[in-house]
C-alpha cells in the first residue's frame, strides 16, 4: 500500500496524524480560556 512495506512506517504516520489531531483539538478547546496569570 502506497509503496511502503514496513509496518513501522505505518505506525509512525498514524502516530504523527494522531498528534496533529490532538494538537488541533487541544488548541481549539483552550482557545478562549484565560491564563492563570491574568486571574486575580
Amino acid at each position: 500500500m502506497f509503496g511502503i512495506n514496513d509496518p513501522g512506517i505505518y505506525i509512525a504516520y498514524l502516530l504523527m496524524a494522531g498528534c496533529v489531531v490532538f494538537a488541533v483539538w487541544y488548541g481549539v478547546s483552550r482557545w478562549n480560556e484565560k491564563d492563570r496569570e491574568d486571574m486575580p
